[in-house]
């Protein structure tokens, strides 16, 4: 049985601790008020929290996420203007976690979803799909089967270098929820 390590309890990270539960995985859920040194339990460990988390995860967990399957779901967007992500044009956030985790499998994804839109596992009539991007075939694989145990599509994106695209879709899509353009259980739906 997998076992998924959640970094975050909020909307996402219960959303995302939901869809490992319904995979039958066995879910571990860390937060702020976790004790400091607590064991990463998971094979697959997903940070479901802000952007400017990142680093503090990487300085306390960072040796643990060793040879782990770490999944980035953030959208580094400049919350003060809601007008640009902060990472450079050539690089995600994921790009800049893999760099700084280089022996885990660093993968993106979620970041293109709502927490209401993975829940429901629908976007209109659609079923939710998920994107994930990463270098490793078989990290990414096993995410992917996660995602298809709990009744929702996933697509292989690529490389990890299309976690810019990833972003910048994220991206939009929040700045048009925040603009009340579309609501936060709307998102983009992938027809195959």
């Amino acid at each position: 049985m997998t076992t998924v390590t959640v970094f975050g309890k909020g909307n996402m990270g219960s959303a995302l601790s939901g869809i490992a539960e319904k995979a039958g995985a066995t879910v571990q859920a860390i937060d702020s008020q976790t004790p400091a040194g607590t064991a990463i339990n998971g094979e697959i460990v997903i940070l479901a929290v802000p952007y400017p988390a990142l680093d503090a995860i990487v300085e306390q967990y960072g040796s643990q996420l060793a040879g782990k399957t770490v999944v980035d779901i953030t959208n580094p967007l400049d919350f003060s203007t809601f007008d640009s992500l902060v990472t450079p044009s050539d690089s995600s956030a994921a790009q800049q976690l893999a760099e700084k985790l280089p022996d885990a499998k660093v993968l993106k994804a979620f970041n293109t979803n709502f927490a209401a839109t993975l829940a429901s596992g629908t976007v209109g009539g659609d079923r939710t799909t998920v994107l994930v991007a990463g270098d490793d075939d078989q990290a990414k694989q096993s995410v992917i089967s996660l995602v298809e145990s709990a009744e929702l599509s996933a697509l292989d994106a690529g490389a990890l270098k299309r976690a810019r695209e990833l972003e910048s879709i994220g991206f939009l899509q929040l700045t048009l929820a925040a603009a009340e353009k579309i609501s936060w259980t709307a998102g983009f739906a992938l027809q195959r």
